[in-house]
């Protein structure tokens, strides 16, 4: 799904041969990604009985692993899919600055002995997935404490020349009509492509149930919604409740 520069492909003579009677239509998938910062995706599976002293453990040492890195924002799942899950957001500037992060963390003693080894042992699987903001959209933090949703998306494949638009459409109707608020959209660079996640913030489990069945009968959301399930192929949700030593709260 990888996009190409869409100003080269404006007309139909063929960029590879200018030269030639060669016609080419568009094959890029979406706008040219700019920005080097990406988020990556990182998602815990504990073992049941170890999910408190996990946390404890993350809660007392998160500092020698942010001094290393920014930490977005940190949840444990309470809805949605497996439970006894954590789900953590990581910024970098760009792939050779998670390299760097990477073998300065490995040289790390302080690190290792006090945080990486003892929660080893509590973790069952871990998953990583590396994402970008959607261009249209820009990180927001919430105004206070609440709740937040993961929504993802499963898109069918053609990449965002072919589902952006709708899509985007679909989540400014959501926003616009005030029934929850945005902190960010991310579409998959490594991982499942073609893949979106919207990330919500509400104020408690049940605004968003309120928002959510408001929107239900709303005709401008149904509409935009009709036209973005077009290109839809499955959907799931997190409800993630932020810990206590998560920057997005």
């Amino acid at each position: 799904h990888k996009a190409f520069p869409t100003e080269n492909y404006k007309s139909n003579v063929c960029p590879l041969f200018p030269d030639s009677d060669l016609v080419c239509s568009s094959f890029a998938t979406g706008p040219r990604q700019y920005d080097g910062t990406f988020y990556e995706f990182r998602t815990y599976y504990l073992k049941p009985s170890k999910m408190n002293e996990f946390l404890e453990n993350v809660k007392k040492n998160i500092h020698l692993r942010t001094a290393h890195s920014e930490l977005v924002g940190y949840w444990s799942v309470e809805f949605g899919g497996r439970v006894n899950k954590v789900f953590h957001i990581w910024k970098y500037d760009n792939f050779a600055h998670r390299t760097e992060v990477r073998k300065a963390l490995a040289k790390d003693k302080e690190w290792q002995e006090q945080f990486l080894i003892p929660n080893l042992a509590l973790i069952d699987k871990q998953e990583s997935e590396i994402t970008y903001l959607v261009p249209w959209c820009k990180l927001v933090k919430p105004p206070k404490e609440g709740v937040y949703e993961l929504a993802t998306f499963q898109m069918k494949p053609g990449g965002p020349a072919l589902w952006g638009d709708p899509f985007k459409r679909a989540v400014h109707t959501h926003v616009n009509q005030g029934y929850t608020k945005l902190v960010g959209v991310f579409h998959a660079e490594y991982g499942v492509l073609n893949r979106v996640h919207v990330l919500w913030w509400n104020e408690s489990a049940d605004s968003r149930a309120a928002g959510r069945h408001q929107s239900h009968e709303d005709p401008r959301v149904v509409a935009a919604v009709r036209e973005s399930v077009n290109f839809l192929e499955s959907q799931q949700n997190m409800l993630l409740i932020p810990t206590s030593f998560s920057p997005l709260k």
